[in-house]
């Protein structure tokens, strides 16, 4: 079907800026890559290496993360994100992931996902979105007294 080779790499980089940090600790001096941003980030660098390898009509979801975020990066600081694969077998495929800042090393972890063929899993959505849109109707028109 495909292979996604076992230690492939890919790099990329993401500027930190005011839309990817944290505004709540109320000092503009304080704003750094927020946590859930930086996974984000890591999750399409992941991403982006297992559809190299793809044919068109398949992708990937993430299905787990586990990520220790080491040091704040602050707004204006560039990031190197990167993904090495790990493991992959039958529509499973096990990432190793990093980044690092201008200064120092800032995340490290496993991510993985899990191969799809689109067409398939969009109507597998459809599907499941249709019979919970029934069920909340149903639910809707029920009178508790």
């Amino acid at each position: 079907m495909f292979t996604v080779p076992t230690g492939a790499r890919r790099e990329e980089k993401l500027l930190v800026t005011n839309e990817v940090a944290v505004n709540f600790l109320g000092m503009e001096s304080a704003r750094v890559l927020s946590t859930p941003h930086l996974i984000g980030y890591l999750e399409m660098t992941a991403r982006n290496l297992i559809k190299e390898h793809l044919p068109e009509g398949w992708d990937s979801v993430g299905t787990h993360v586990d990520l220790r975020h080491l040091a704040a990066t602050p707004v204006g600081m560039a990031v190197r994100l990167a993904a090495e694969i790990l493991s992959s077998g039958e529509n499973r495929v096990v990432c190793r992931v990093e980044a690092w800042d201008e200064q120092e090393k800032v995340a490290e972890g496993i991510h993985e996902r899990f191969v799809i063929e689109v067409a398939r899993f969009a109507a597998r959505v459809q599907a499941k979105a249709a019979a919970g849109s029934a069920r909340s109707s149903a639910s809707d028109s029920v009178v508790v007294e």
